[in-house]
């Protein structure tokens, strides 16, 4: 090969490399494309990412109003009495009642895990006071062993009761009513949300509940069209009197007075020495009736009118639908004074009155006048505490 030929391919060669290592015309412009394209990438990519957070934003606001709509979570067990002792029963059958993990016991009931529905029975559970928490594990109470296993007539009954006067709400609602009848259904509701804080939209659950629990621990019975809510709050002795007074505060001043309207014929007016001074004494109350003996001589309506007007809470013996006595609570009523209702049987309380909350008593009971005695006191108390619960509400 000659030098020229040589020389031609070296220099070839040469632009060869250099071509390769710069670049041509057209690489500047394919870069900007795919620079384009990655940017466009990014792009595409926040804004999908910006739309998530954005609908999961949207998401939670929407369960935050849901929430706050539906109120604060109810308190009360979301399941029966007897609902409840499912999985307690289940633990002692199938681990002879030993501690167990919540999964467990979910399983020895019939469910796969400790979650969700689950969860809230073994709430329901715990507020009736069949389970308690042991660190990790399930413990069965003695409770739950004698609702399922009673050892003596009356095991079952009194353990269910037991928890229902031990359940959150449930045993509110029944100690405010105990000894009387439940108001009619839109007094009763009014009274679940308004007084005992029941979310409104829980009222038909709690309800059912309620009623469904009661009837299992036999605290309630139907009087006529009444439901009529059985005195068992008290533990009473051998004699029928009562040993433990039921939880109910107040503050009474000296000299603060109980107006008694009543008949004066025997049978009834004796009530008032055996039944009704006892019970305004031991509310910490003094008992005042319109009689001479308590007013002296005077007209015997401004006796009433003194005594009504100057008493902070008021009793009437509806036994024998008495006029006078009737007469006396119209002029109470109309006071807006708060006033208890007592009787012996439902068909002497007035139509318009079976809405108030009243106290009936049984003379077939061998212990009738120490759990009256003990259900005044107690309702006196509330009324001194909770005046507007025993006033007549004339706008209902």
């Amino acid at each position: 090969m000659d030098q020229g030929e040589a020389s031609g391919e070296t220099e070839a060669q040469t632009e060869a490399e250099v071509a390769s290592a710069e670049p041509s015309a057209a690489q500047p412009a394919v870069a900007k494309k795919s620079a384009a394209k990655k940017s466009a990438a990014k792009k595409s990519a926040a804004k999908k990412s910006a739309a998530k957070k954005s609908a999961a934003k949207k998401t939670a606001a929407k369960k935050t109003a849901a929430k706050k709509a539906a109120g604060p979570a109810p308190k009360y067990p979301r399941h029966t009495v007897v609902q409840a002792l499912r999985i307690p029963e289940a633990i002692l059958k199938q681990n002879a009642g030993n501690p167990t993990s919540p999964d467990d016991a979910v399983v020895y009931a019939g469910g796969s895990k400790a979650i969700g529905r689950w969860v809230v029975e073994i709430s329901s559970a715990k507020k009736y006071g069949f389970l308690e928490a042991e660190g990790n594990d399930l413990t069965l109470n003695e409770r739950a062993r004698r609702a399922l296993v009673p050892q003596a007539e009356g095991d079952r009954r009194n353990a269910l009761r037991e928890a229902v006067l031990s359940a959150p709400d449930l045993s509110d609602v029944y100690n405010h009513y105990r000894g009387g009848s439940l108001p009619d259904a839109p007094f009763l509701v009014n009274a679940l949300t308004d007084r005992f804080k029941i979310p409104e939209g829980s009222v038909d659950e709690f309800l059912e509940i309620f009623l469904d629990s009661l009837q299992a621990a036999e605290l309630i019975e139907e009087v006529g069209d009444q439901r009529r809510i059985l005195d068992a709050g008290r533990e009473t002795s051998g004699r029928g009197g009562s040993s433990k007074t039921a939880n109910v505060s107040a503050k009474v001043d000296p000299g603060t007075t109980c107006f008694v309207m009543q008949p004066f014929e025997s049978p009834l007016g004796s009530y008032y020495e055996t039944v009704f001074r006892p019970a305004i004494e031991q509310a910490g109350l003094s008992a005042v009736r319109a009689d001479a003996e308590i007013f002296g001589t005077g007209k015997i309506i401004d006796q009433i009118w003194r005594g009504i007007q100057h008493a902070t809470v008021l009793v009437a013996e509806l036994t024998t639908k008495n006029p006078n006595v009737f007469y006396e609570l119209g002029l109470a009523h109309a006071s807006k004074k708060p006033v208890i209702l007592v009787s012996s049987n439902e068909d002497d309380v007035p139509f318009d009155l079976r809405h108030i909350r009243t106290i009936f008593y049984d003379k077939n009971d061998p212990f009738w006048g120490n759990k009256l005695i003990d259900n005044v006191a107690d309702k006196i108390k509330s009324a001194v505490g909770n005046p507007e619960e025993a006033i007549f509400d004339f706008e209902t």
